[in-house]
Formats: C-alpha cells, structure tokens, sequence
C-alpha cells in the first residue's frame, strides 16, 4: 500500500477541513455494528480519524487504524488520548482474534490485494466477530454524473473500485459472509465531503477546498481536464442544462453501499 501512503501523506494536512463524520453515516455504522459492552473495535483506514473519534464519544473502544502518517498525527492531534495505530488492511499487526468488530469507510478501493486483506480480517476478529464497510461499486460510479464532466477522472475512479461480486467472494473465501447490503443515496445535509457530495449541490465542485479533501480531485486528475470540465459545469448551472445531463445519470442501484459481514466461525 506503498502508493496509499504517499497520496495520503501529500494530502492529509488539507484532507480534514471538508471532510467530517457525517451524523446519519455515523449513526447507520453504529446500528450495523451493533456493539455491546466491553466489545474492542478497530477503524481500518481510519485517516484522520473522523469516524473514529465520532464512535469513540458514543462510548466505544476502538483503535484508529491507517498507512499514512501523515493522517494518524493529524487524528492524534485531535484526540491524543486515542489509540492510533500505522497498519492497513493486508498486515494490520494485530494479535489473533482480538477485535469483536471492525469498520471501513471508503477504504476499500485502497486495499492492495482483497483475498489477503480478508483473510486478515478474519485473523484478527474473535468467533462470531463482524464487519461494516462503507464503498462504492462501479456499477453505482455509472450513476454518478461526474462522468460528463471529468470522463478520464471517473473512468480511473471506478476502475479501483472491485465489484460487489468480487468482494462476496474474497469475503467467503476468507470465512466472512455478508449479511445485509444497504445502498445510501447522497443527501444534501452530507456533512462528508467525498466524491459524490455535489450530486445535488454541483456548485460544491467549484471550491478548491473540497476538491483537495477529494482523492480523485487531488490523485487521478489532469488539470486541464478539471479545468475544461469545471468551466463546462459552471456553464450548464448557470444556464440550467446541468439538471437535464444530471438527469440522464439517475439510477436506483444507489450512489455507495453498507455491507455487513460476519465471521463464519
């Protein structure tokens, strides 16, 4: 995950003003998690920490887990008393069966080999322990009307995202089974700034700050195509256009997914 920790080292300082744990994400990932007392939790790519730091005023104990550096001291910056820990998704460092659950928001695409990453996974979770992850499928990125304005941005973002039939099966073959699929559809109090955000609000786009909390603004993007397509974009709010492009992108199969996985044994 080499290349996860230099992109997020280089943006990780900018990364935390726009990007905040949004309270109805928070609440649907504490619901699927469902903890109970005394259970010990683990955030995988935990970035700065928001999600982490959320569960852990709700009363949990949990660990902030991520590859970047960068990211862990901004989090322990914001909660020294927290528990962060340098690890990712293959090799998290951790003992045999020690976490009752562990959780990844939009992580997923970071994991470098999801056979290995799940078979971790499973390592580290106590019997009967579960999982929560927070992603985006390409067949949902088709959705996303970015397409038409940033075409070689989006074909590289969903390009890293593996498709829900390859997570169900990495996930099984590791001894994990997924026992609720939930899709979230972008509201427009979203307090999390990531790449779908503006899916009702595309003047969000137009902030370079938000951009910058974005990785496929800050990673896989030309500047002359952010450039073109921001002009282009701007032009089409302003003379209406946009809502009828926008409209040829709805889809119900939702804008990301919940998943929640449970330890076979």
């Amino acid at each position: 995950m080499k290349n996860t920790e230099i992109k997020y080292d280089r943006i990780g300082q900018s990364y935390n003003s726009t990007r905040k744990a949004d309270p109805y994400l928070l609440e649907r990932l504490f619901a699927l998690l469902n903890p109970q007392a005394d259970e010990v939790f683990l955030d995988l790519g935990c970035g700065t920490g928001n999600y982490t730091i959320a569960l852990q005023k709700r009363g949990l104990q949990i660990i902030g887990m991520d590859p970047s550096e960068t990211m862990l001291q901004v989090a322990r910056e914001r909660n020294p008393k927290g528990d962060w820990q340098i690890g990712q998704a293959e090799d998290t460092r951790l003992e045999d069966q020690s976490m009752d659950g562990i959780i990844a928001t939009l992580t997923l695409h970071h994991w470098t080999n999801l056979e290995k990453a799940f078979s971790e996974i499973h390592r580290v979770l106590k019997a009967k322990g579960r999982m929560v992850i927070f992603t985006s499928t390409p067949e949902q990125m088709q959705g996303y009307w970015l397409h038409h304005y940033f075409p070689q941005m989006l074909a590289d973002s969903t390009a890293q995202m593996p498709s829900l039939e390859r997570i169900k099966d990495a996930a099984q073959a590791a001894g994990m089974f997924i026992e609720r699929e939930e899709i979230y559809q972008v509201r427009k109090d979203l307090q999390d700034q990531f790449l779908q955000c503006g899916k009702e609000q595309p003047e969000l786009y137009f902030r370079d700050e938000i951009r910058k909390g974005i990785s496929s603004f800050a990673d896989l993007s030309r500047q002359e195509e952010v450039d073109r397509g921001l002009w282009l974009l701007k032009q089409d709010v302003e003379s209406g256009k946009f809502w009828e492009i926008k409209k040829q992108y709805d889809s119900d199969l939702g804008d990301y997914l919940f998943l929640a996985l449970k330890k076979t044994e």
